[in-house]
Parts: structure tokens; C-alpha cells; sequence
């Protein structure tokens, strides 16, 4: 069993050094695996912006045998404790993929959460800090998961927004915390509230549409309707949905830290969010020959009823999603996805995607948009927004910092 004992004065040897404050533990077994993905919950059980982990799709995340990732990641996870009580949690991620794509020696740390203590997360960060060394590695960053697919970047401004449930929501000190510890930017993401056209906004609306017919008949191009989710993942005997996240690898290709997903991983991504997905608004541009081309899709908020579930299933989580999903979807739509393959991008493809959602939403009654985080310097994808009521209302964070600094 992995015990580390972490003591302020002394160096970290042999895995270990005495002290009666703060105990690092690495996670082993069911038990202190779920007591790692609910101390979240704990701590932002009182919080009204909040958003629990989901506690099933939380333990499948960190199943070696059932997330994909784990084929080229390497990973621990680790508990602090206060005499028996749990003070915070991390986890250590090495993306031997990424690391090769961006020639990096990065470790990762990720769904990190500590109590207001300093010499709490001093001890979750230098834990992982020397997990990296030990590995080779020579710069640590993060928050960041095992891809771009799970939560990555720490909140540092829009602390009272609600969070998503593919989000990270922390409190203020953790950014405090992380300058203290010496810690500068790596880059940074920003996510905006988008208004759905209502009466009276149809001129701006229009752009979009006027756009989306120009670009459909210059390219002979054309939408492609899915009446469900089967249907989804039947279509071209199951290889159409591996073809649509493609545009996803490629579209990202060149943005921080992306590592491709393979065709496991498409599988557990589709298997997860699908189940959720109202089809109507999902969008796929397809060319003259039937091949997709550009992707964008989003779902009705589930962050309430997360919050309404305690972040769990059973025993009557699953009512609140229902509900969500099929009786009274939030206001919110949540835009997950969105991607245009390279050599489409700059000639309005991404106009048709906006199009049809933009009818979806109205349709269906949702009133704003909460983007998924992009990157600040990704100019293309902060210009879609241009011909919309918007507003930047969160920035998140990704940190680092050198491990060749402070060695013990």
C-alpha cells in the first residue's frame, strides 16, 4: 500500500516522511475510489453553481479496463487526509500520446480538489510533482484529464455561473493556492452565454441562415437528419459515427494538448453522450458524396438535475435525468462539439451547423447557449459567435510549471 506521510521541512524520501497533519494516500479499491470521486460532492454539496460528478460515469472514467484512455495514459490517484478525514484529492496522468504529438515530457494533474488549507494542496501538487520526476517527466501542468474529451482547466473568473456537467467548478482560493505554489499560465479558455434568437433579433438570425443556403448550393452540399440515436450508430454498418468523430480528431488537431481519440475511444464517447442526445440537435454537413464533412452538436442542460441527483444514479437519480432529458429539459443547451474538417474551415460550412441548431433551440424553448470551453487564442472559434447576442462569462485555467524548480 502507497502511504505518503508529508511533513513541510523535510524532503520526500522513500515514498515517505513523518507528520500528524496531512497524510497523501494512493487510491487502491472500490471503496477509496468512490471516496475519491464523492469527496467533490462534499465539498461543494452547499454550493448553487456547482455540478457533482457524475458517480457512475466517474468510476467507468477510472476503470482501466473499460476507458480507452488507459491504453497509452498511465495514471494514480491520490487522497489527503486530515487524521481520517479527507482533506482533498488528485490525480497524477501522464498522455504518453500527447507527449509524443507535442514533443513534451508533461506530467498531468487532474480532478484536483483540496479544502481552503495551503498545506493541502502543497501536498496533493508535490505529490504528483514527484510521481512526474520519477517518470522522467520535467514540467507539470493541469488541471487537464486524460484527453480533451474530460473537464480540464481550472474556473478564475465566473465563480457565480452555473457549471455544466463537462466542466470544472472550483472555488476562488484554488487560484490563490496555485500562485502561492508557483505556478504560472499555460493558456487559458473562455466560455460564453449565447442567446437563442428570440422575435425581434431575426436579422442577426438570418446571417446565419442566408450563409448556410449560399454555402449548401456553392458546395452542393446537404444536412443529414437522424431520427434517433440507433440510427446514429447503425448508419454505414456503424462507421458513420467513427467518421463524424474524425472531423473531431482533425478539426482539433493542432490545438493545445489535443491527443486523437482512437476507434475505442469514439465507441465510449458515443455510448456515453448519446444516451442523452436529442437528435434534432445534433448537425452534420455532408458533401456531394455523402461523406460528413462538419459536425456540431449540443444537449439540454442536466447541470440541475446532477445537482437534484446528488450526482448519482440510484437510488432515484435516474427520475431527475429523465425528467430532464424527456418531460422538462432546462433552459440551457449545452453546445458539447463542434468541428469542421481543415480543408473546409474559412468557407461558411460552419453556418449550416448553426442553422439547424439555432431552429432546434427555438423550437424546443431553450433560451441560451453555454459554449464549451475554447481556447482564447483560437480565433476561428472565437469569431462564430460574431453575428450573436453573447457574452464571455467564465475563463478557466490551464497552470504550469517547471519540475527542474524546487527538487527536494
Amino acid at each position: 500500500m502507497w502511504v505518503l506521510f508529508y511533513q513541510k521541512t523535510l524532503p520526500l524520501q522513500h515514498n515517505y516522511v513523518h507528520n500528524s497533519m496531512i497524510t497523501i494516500k494512493k487510491v487502491e479499491g472500490r471503496k477509496e475510489l468512490r471516496a475519491f470521486i464523492r469527496f467533490n460532492y462534499f465539498l461543494y454539496k452547499d454550493n448553487p453553481y456547482a455540478v457533482p460528478d457524475f458517480l457512475e460515469d466517474m468510476l467507468d472514467t477510472f476503470n482501466r479496463k473499460k476507458n480507452a484512455a488507459f491504453e497509452f495514459c498511465e495514471a494514480d490517484l491520490f487522497l489527503a487526509y486530515r487524521d481520517k478525514e479527507i482533506v482533498g484529492r488528485v490525480a497524477a496522468i501522464i498522455n504518453h500520446k500527447a507527449n509524443k504529438t507535442w514533443h513534451t515530457r508533461n506530467v498531468r494533474f487532474g480532478w484536483i480538489d483540496f479544502i481552503d488549507d495551503e498545506e493541502v494542496s502543497k501536498a496533493l501538487i508535490e505529490t504528483v510533482e514527484k510521481w512526474g520526476r520519477e517518470r522522467g517527466m520535467e514540467k507539470i501542468v493541469g488541471p487537464l484529464g486524460f484527453t480533451d474529451m474530460d473537464p480540464e482547466g481550472m474556473l478564475i473568473d465566473g465563480f457565480d455561473q452555473l457549471s455544466t456537467m463537462s466542466t470544472i467548478y472550483n472555488y476562488p482560493y484554488y487560484k490563490v493556492h496555485m500562485e502561492h505554489l508557483g505556478f504560472g499560465k499555460e493558456t487559458d479558455w473562455v466560455e460564453r452565454k449565447v442567446m437563442v434568437p428570440k422575435p425581434g433579433q431575426e436579422a442577426d438570425m438570418q446571417k446565419y441562415f442566408r450563409v448556410a443556403e449560399l454555402c449548401m448550393k456553392r458546395y452542393n452540399l446537404h444536412l443529414h437528419p437522424f431520427k434517433n440515436a440507433k440510427e446514429i450508430l447503425s448508419a454505414d454498418d456503424g462507421k458513420y459515427i467513427q467518421k463524424v468523430f474524425n472531423i473531431v480528431n482533425k478539426a482539433y488537431a493542432n490545438l493545445y494538448g489535443y491527443s486523437e481519440m482512437n476507434e475505442r475511444q469514439i465507441k465510449q464517447y458515443a455510448d456515453t453522450y448519446l444516451t442523452f442526445l436529442d437528435t434534432r440537435l445534433l448537425a452534420v454537413v455532408e458533401d456531394e458524396n455523402n461523406e460528413p464533412i462538419a459536425m456540431g452538436v449540443g444537449i439540454g442542460s442536466l447541470s440541475y438535475a446532477l445537482q437534484k441527483a446528488h450526482g448519482k444514479l440510484f437510488p432515484f437519480g435516474w427520475w431527475h435525468l429523465a425528467k430532464a432529458i424527456y418531460f422538462k429539459p432546462a433552459p440551457v443547451i449545452d453546445l458539447l462539439l463542434i468541428g469542421v474538417l481543415p480543408e473546409w474551415q474559412n468557407r461558411g460550412v460552419n453556418a449550416p451547423l448553426f442553422a439547424q441548431i439555432i431552429r432546434a433551440a427555438q423550437k424546443i424553448g431553450f433560451v441560451w447557449a453555454e459554449t464549451h470551453p475554447q481556447l482564447e487564442d483560437n480565433e476561428k472559434s472565437q469569431g462564430q459567435w460574431s453575428h450573436l447576442d453573447h457574452v464571455v462569462h467564465k475563463r478557466r485555467r490551464c497552470w504550469q510549471k517547471d519540475l527542474g524548480k524546487n527538487r527536494s
